[in-house]
C-alpha cells in the first residue's frame, strides 16, 4: 500500500501589517504623499493632495521665505511693543503717585549723570511724567502713531528707534541744560513723528496732516514755558536718522537674499547711532569734569 499524503497545512501570512513609522505600535495603511512613509491619523497633514507626515510638513516650511513688511521687519498682527510702553509710562507714572522721590531719582537730570554715573536715567526718564495731562498727551500720541509705526517696520525696528528716540532727546538735553530735570515721553513720541514723516513719504502717503502736527508741537515747544526743547529736538532729529535708515537703506534692495543684507545695515546703522550717542555723552561728561 502506498503511503498517504502528508495533510495540507495552511499558507503562513509572509506579508506585514504596516505600522506608521513615528509610532510603531499603530497600524495603518495610509502612507506620506511625498517620503511615502506609513503614517498613523496623529501624524497625518491635509496636503493639497493626499496626506504628509509631520517631518514632510516641517521641511517644507523651513523652505518658505517669512512674510516681510516693505521695510524688512516681521509682519506683525498687535502691536505689542505699543502696549507694553503704554504699560510702563502708566506703571512709572502710578509709581511716581506712590513715592514721589522717583521723579528725582530716576528723571532726567545731568548732576545725576556727571556727578554719579547714574547713566540709566537718559532712559527711566521717558516712563515718568509731570502729571497727568502730561501722562495722558502723551500716551494719546503713542496711541494713535505708535500701532501704525510698529506695522510697518516691525517690532525690533520700532523698538529701537523709540528708545533711542528718547535717549536722544536725554543726550541733547544733557549737552544744553544739565542742570535741569525733565520727565517725560516726549523725545520718544517726536522721533516717532519724524520717522512717520520719513516713511510716510517713502511710501507716497498724504503726510500733511503729520507735518501740520509736527509743525503746531514745535511750536508749543517754543512758546509754552517749562517744556523741554531739547528732549523734543533730540528725539525729532533720532527719529529723522533712523526712519530715513529704515525707509531708504539700502538703496535698490530687493529681496534676492532674504532681505539679509537690509536687515544687516539697518543693524548696523542702528547700533552705530546708539554708539554716537554714547560717545557724544561720555565726551560732553570729560569735557565738563575738564
Amino acid at each position: 500500500m502506498s503511503a498517504s499524503p502528508p495533510p495540507l497545512q495552511p499558507e503562513r501570512e509572509t506579508a506585514e501589517v504596516p505600522t506608521c513609522f513615528r509610532h510603531p505600535d499603530r497600524e495603518t495603511y495610509v502612507r506620506c504623499s511625498r517620503c511615502d512613509r506609513p503614517i498613523c491619523p496623529d501624524c497625518m497633514r491635509e496636503a493639497a493632495v493626499g496626506f504628509h507626515c509631520v517631518e514632510c510638513v516641517a521641511a517644507g516650511n523651513r523652505g518658505v521665505r517669512e512674510a516681510r513688511t516693505t521695510f524688512g521687519g516681521r509682519m506683525t498682527s498687535r502691536p505689542y511693543v505699543t502696549w507694553a510702553l503704554l504699560g510702563l509710562m502708566a506703571a512709572g507714572f502710578l509709581l511716581q503717585q506712590v513715592n514721589p522721590a522717583i521723579t528725582q531719582q530716576f528723571g532726567m537730570w545731568g548732576g545725576g549723570v556727571l556727578l554719579y554715573g547714574q547713566w540709566y536715567r537718559l532712559l527711566t526718564a521717558a516712563f515718568l511724567h509731570g502729571g497727568i495731562t502730561h501722562l495722558l498727551f502723551n500716551g494719546f500720541a503713542m496711541y494713535i502713531l505708535g500701532p501704525q509705526l510698529e506695522r510697518w517696520l516691525g517690532h525690533g525696528r520700532y523698538l529701537s528707534l523709540w528708545v533711542l528716540s528718547a535717549i536722544g532727546g536725554s543726550v541733547l538735553s544733557y549737552l544744553f541744560v544739565p542742570g535741569q530735570l525733565s520727565v517725560g515721553a516726549s523725545g520718544a513720541i517726536f522721533g516717532m513723528f519724524g520717522a512717520i514723516l520719513i516713511v510716510g513719504r517713502r511710501l507716497r502717503l498724504d503726510t500733511r496732516f503729520i507735518l501740520g502736527l509736527l509743525v503746531v508741537n514745535l511750536l508749543i515747544t517754543f512758546l509754552v514755558p517749562a517744556i523741554s526743547w531739547t528732549a523734543h529736538i533730540g528725539g525729532l532729529i533720532t527719529g529723522l536718522v533712523l526712519g530715513a535708515t529704515y525707509a531708504y537703506l539700502p538703496r535698490g534692495a530687493g529681496q534676492a537674499d532674504g532681505g539679509q543684507t537690509r536687515t544687516i545695515v539697518h543693524v548696523a546703522v542702528t547700533a552705530g547711532f546708539a554708539v554716537l550717542l554714547a560717545a557724544v555723552a561720555v565726551v560732553w561728561t570729560f569735557v565738563i569734569l575738564g
